[in-house]
Formats: structure tokens, sequence, C-alpha cells
């Protein structure tokens, strides 16, 4: 097959922070495959997620937009948008799968979607999933051993075998072997549940290679926070290890097919988990747990390389479509940041940016707050409704243990940070209101667990 138009494995976890990998340092984790993985590709070490949570970044990966402009800014929300898209007046877009196809490509999509709202076990029609052709999907699920799942247009549903990571490894395996067209080119995307809690649901044989009292804690965990924490880092890591080993296996049927030279992979996830950092806990933060995800990608037209340039979700498709030779649709708002990844071309003044639209559910008001901010190679800026909240250097404090925001010192920096930030929100129509009014405008309710829902 000609590299022009390389074959594409998207891998990407539910809630994987960047730090949990042995290759990023993490001295609890066990990770082999990925460490092996590592050395042969491009580590974009300041991937972030634009809003950490599960629904506005699988919004924003397949349609190169911020939330805002695609509608989606926390979770169980329809991507479609039908009502609410025609009361904002916004724009269409042409999806990630819909360019592919487009292009010649085969799709296809495996595990955990997200983005339908209907219900998290109801049947989504052919018609809602965004051009995606061949279909192995449930909505959201966290029963990791009781998942079940739709193949294709049957009603029927169906229950993975086992560890639904493992058994989702293998189809996509088995779509490799079986049911992609030799000679054509094919985007798989392979979507796991894990890490993402419950953290004690692994298989048995990963949870015994964790004790809670031998693991080391990062250094911005406090005291109060160690026993919470390491119970459910000890699950956790042992989600990420079975993970893990469904990365090996996948790569192995990629080499043993003979596509490894025409196909890109990529190794990512949605957002972060703080697990005790900060004293807090899951996403949604604007910390680097919870915002700095895993981008590791290996294939032709790329040579191992560290790159520091933020990489931010809305760039994710724009950059794939380019090193797949796909031309980029209108509407996207993302960066092509393809060159960075090809010769490492440093952007030090790029920046990228996190927001939280409406805190919900385990950070729901008065705990959490409405947020903007930019995370660039160096700094983390974040201001909330009333100014700057947060300023860390991360280069000297990478556990960010010093918030800045009122050091006389830093008052240049920050001013300047401040004013790039407000350029960018208003590029993008963002007035950062109140989470209430967005919630208005987007007919969103939240429900008496927290939990949100679409009300047209």
């Amino acid at each position: 097959m000609s590299t022009q138009h390389p074959n594409l494995i998207f891998v990407f976890a539910d809630q994987w922070r960047a730090q949990a990998a042995g290759y990023a340092g993490d001295p609890n984790a066990h990770t082999p495959n990925l460490d092996r993985f590592a050395p042969q590709a491009v580590n974009a070490v300041n991937s972030v997620s634009c809003c950490p949570v599960c629904s506005p970044w699988r919004a924003s990966l397949i349609t190169g937009q911020y939330p805002l402009t695609h509608g989606i800014f926390v979770n169980d929300q329809p991507l479609l948008g039908g009502p609410v898209r025609r009361s904002l007046g916004g724009g269409g877009f042409v999806s990630f799968a819909d360019a592919l196809n487009d292009a010649g490509y085969d799709t296809a999509y495996i595990g955990k979607w997200h983005l339908h709202s209907g219900g998290r076990s109801a049947f989504i029609p052919p018609e809602h999933r965004l051009g995606f052709r061949f279909w192995r999907v449930l909505e959201c699920t966290h029963e990791y051993n009781a998942s079940a799942y739709y193949a294709g247009n049957r009603k029927e549903k169906l229950l993975w075998n086992g560890y639904d990571a493992e058994a989702q490894t293998l189809e996509a395996c088995r779509y490799i072997r079986e049911e992609r067209v030799v000679g054509k080119p094919f985007a798989l995307f392979l979507s796991w549940g894990p890490p993402h809690d419950p953290y004690q649901t692994a298989p048995e044989r990963f949870r015994k290679l964790f004790t809670p009292e031998a693991l080391k804690l990062r250094p911005n965990v406090p005291k109060e926070a160690e026993a919470r924490a390491r119970r459910d880092l000890a699950g956790y890591y042992a989600h990420t290890a079975a993970l893990d080993e469904c990365f090996g296996t996948l790569l192995d049927q990629i080499r043993t097919s003979g596509i490894e030279e025409d196909t890109l992979v990529v190794f990512t996830s949605d957002h972060g988990d703080m697990l005790g950092s900060q004293g807090a806990w899951k996403k949604q933060h604007p910390y680097d747990e919870s915002v700095c995800v895993p981008f590791l990608i290996r294939g032709p037209g790329l040579s191992p390389r560290r790159v520091t340039t933020p990489l931010n979700a809305p760039d994710i498709m724009p950059t794939l479509l380019s090193l797949c030779g796909v031309e980029i649709p209108d509407g996207v708002q993302g960066e092509d940041l393809s060159a960075a990844l090809k010769v490492g071309k440093s952007e030090a003044d790029r920046s990228a940016l996190l927001a939280l639209y409406m805190p919900f559910h385990e950070l729901r008001k008065p705990q959490g707050r409405e947020y903007r901010g930019l995370r660039t190679e160096r700094y983390t800026y974040i201001r909330d409704l009333a100014g700057p909240w947060l300023f860390f250097d991360n280069r000297d404090d990478p556990h960010q243990m010093r918030n800045l925001a009122l050091d006389p010192a830093c008052s240049a920096m920050i001013r300047k940070l401040d004013d790039e930030l407000t350029r960018k929100l208003k590029s993008l129509g963002d007035e950062f209101l109140r989470g209430e009014e967005y919630f208005r405008r987007y007919h969103i309710r939240l429900n008496k667990d927290g939990d949100t829902f679409y009300a047209p």
C-alpha cells in the first residue's frame, strides 16, 4: 500500500493521565509494551485535554472543534445537536470518519462512544454514528466485566467476553485480519473504558501486581488523601497494566499482518485523573494530572522524537488527516501540527486552551468553578470568573505545588498570558459566562445526582 494514505489505528483509554506509564517516569506503572513502543514513536509530551471531561474531548476529536462550537461541554449530550444546533444557528461539521470515508478509507469504531445521549445502554442508530461504518459500540458503561455492545445494525444487545478491553482488542485484531479490504486504507478507532473508575475491577492477575502500601505517591498528594490515593491507585495501575497488555496484543497483530510500515498507530486518552493529587479526585480540574494525557504516534513519515509543542484535543483531527494525506474539512478549528510531529519543530509560544464551562457531578458547585486558561510548554495559567486563579511554572515546579498567581514577580507574564487568553476566547466567541447560562442556552439540565441530560 502507498503510504500516501496510510492506515490509522487510533487507540484511546478513558481517564489515563500522562504521568501513569513507565516511559513517562512513573515508578509504579507496569507498562512494558508502551515502554517499548514509546522509543519508536513521536511523544507529544504536552498533549492536553481542552475540556477534561469524556464527552467534550470525544466531540473535539470527531469534529476538530472547541466545545462551544460543537456544543458538547458536559457529558451525555448529543453531538448531532439537532434542535440545540439549530437554536444556536451553528454551522455543521464534517466528522473525522466522513472525511476519511470521502478519501476512500474504510472506517471502524470499537468500544465506548459517549456522544449520543439516548441512554447509556441504548442502541445508536446509523445516522448518529457520524460516519463510522464497522460498529461494535456501547454509548457508555463502567461495568468492565459485564459490558454490553451492539454490532452493526443489529438491535440485539450483546456482551463482551470477560474484561471488555481485552475482548474489544481481540475484535480489533479480528477486524484487521478479516474485515478490512486488503490494499485499501482503513481507520480503526479502539476506545477502552478503563482505567476510569471503578478502580478495583481489573482482572485479578493484574490487581496482584500492586500493593497500596508499596506505591510511591506524587509529592502533591496531601497527607489526608494518602490512604484513599493508595487504594485507588493500586486499582488504577492494575487497569493500566491490563490495557498495556491489550496494546501489546494489538501491536503483535499489526506486525503479523504485515501492515506495520503502512500504519499510523496512536495511543492517547481523553483526560487524566487526579487520584489524590492536590487533594482532588477524578477529572475536570485544571491541574496536570487531570488535563495532561499521553500521546504517542508511530508510522510512516515520522521519526522517534520528543515534541514539546502543546497539542490540544481539537488539533488531533486536522493533524492526523494531514498525516493520512486527507483534506482537512471546513469548520475545523484545531491546528494541523503534523509539521511539528514530523520535524520536531518547537513552537515555544504556542498555547493550548483549557476550559471548564460548568462543573458537574463530583465537582459540582460550590466546590467546583468555571475556568478558562492556557497550557504552554512551560506555564499553566488559569482564570476563573473572579480573575487570575492559578499560575504555575511547570519547568521549575513540575508537581504544581507553588501557585504564583499573586506573586508580584510573575505579574508581567501573567498579564501576557491573560491577554493571550482574552484574544483566544474572542476568536472562539467564548464570552466566559457562568455555567448556568450555557446550560440555559444549550438546553441542559442537572438531575438529582449531579449528572447532565439534554432537555429540548
